[in-house]
């Protein structure tokens, strides 16, 4: 589908057939249905997810409950994730959401409607056990340009430096050394590629790992 002209028919044919009179571009709505004794449906319509029409759908929440987004349902290797996002954006916002395909397929992904969010007390938790793992104040919020130090960052940055100072050591040495309890599976992991195992047991650290040490230098705090 090329215009947004092109969402109208497939998504007034839906509304006709739930018995709503249907009519297009009334007032500032794309599309308004209106059925006895219900509330006005109104329609926005876009190719595309975009910030201007989550805005003209809650202004339209003024006029009536019952709005929906109209838009080409996602393709390629993202739209799974870009359905998933919106639709939580949707009920998030009370909104409904339909869904074009490129067959002039339509799919009600949700109605409008109060949304109770179902906490994650999972999530939560670990968000928390980062918190408190997290050395000083590494991370400026929203700052990526050199990465995030995470706090598994901050344990492989002090096994590291161990090595720096002490050469090829026994995991076990390192996590005595350091307070990094998983000093050994960490460096087996080798998660960053800065480890490198020279015998049972033992770690050294190669040249990524110098590199890394000097590219996290300032972005992570030593304990004192």
């Amino acid at each position: 589908m090329d215009r947004e002209q092109d969402l109208y028919p497939p998504i007034k044919a839906l509304l006709e057939r739930q018995g709503y009179t249907v009519k297009g571009e009334v007032g500032a709505a794309d599309i308004v249905a209106v059925r006895a004794g219900d509330e006005p449906v109104i329609v926005e319509l876009k190719l595309r997810f975009t910030l201007a029409l989550f805005h003209q759908a809650v202004a339209r929440l003024r006029v009536t409950d019952q709005v929906y987004l109209g838009v080409c349902k996602p393709t390629g290797r993202s739209a799974r994730r870009a359905l998933k996002d919106n639709l939580a954006m949707c009920r998030r916002l009370g909104l409904g959401l339909i869904t074009v395909r490129a067959d002039g397929a339509v799919e009600v992904q949700c109605d409008p409607g109060p949304y109770a969010p179902r906490r994650n007390k999972v999530k939560a938790a670990r968000l928390l056990r980062e918190f408190d793992r997290l050395e000083g104040d590494p991370n400026a919020g929203g700052a990526t340009r050199h990465g995030i130090v995470t706090a598994y960052r901050q344990d492989a940055l002090k096994c590291a430096a161990h090595l720096v100072e002490c050469g090829a050591t026994k995991g076990a040495e390192v996590a005595k050394a350091t307070g990094v309890t998983t000093a050994t599976r960490l460096m087996r992991e080798n998660h960053y590629g800065w480890f490198e195992k020279v015998d049972k047991g033992v770690y050294a650290l190669t040249d990524a790992g110098q590199e890394g040490l000097k590219h996290w230098a300032y972005s992570w705090e030593q304990p004192e």
